[in-house]
């Protein structure tokens, strides 16, 4: 295929909205996926944008496995709570409410 450019589960970032450290969520604009690298606010990175991942979860809630979950980008956690918050994948696993981290499979939305 001529115009097959890269595999998409990695993407480069060109300038990173916040800093972040390698294995945080990151959001742009609508693209989500999980800093592969620790990058300085507007600085270049790369994120995964397909698999499992170990992220920060907002307690207080619990996740039956398969959950739909979204992404707290003000609170830099991921969240059941759907309001202005962006799609990012399910929830692996079931998460007790007040696990800080939970697994996340990312389909790449």
């Amino acid at each position: 295929m001529k115009n097959f450019v890269r595999p998409g589960e990695r993407l480069p970032i060109a300038a990173a909205p916040y800093a972040v450290t390698a294995g945080q969520g990151l959001q742009l604009n609508q693209m989500f996926g999980v800093a592969i690298t620790s990058a300085a606010i507007s600085a270049t990175t790369e994120i995964a944008t397909k698999g499992v991942f170990t992220l920060t979860k907002q307690t207080g809630q619990a996740w039956a496995q398969g959950a739909i979950l979204y992404w707290d980008n003000a609170g830099r956690q991921v969240t059941t709570t759907v309001g202005t918050n962006k799609i990012i994948g399910y929830a692996a696993q079931a998460q007790l409410a007040g696990d800080t981290v939970g697994q996340v499979w990312l389909p790449g939305l």
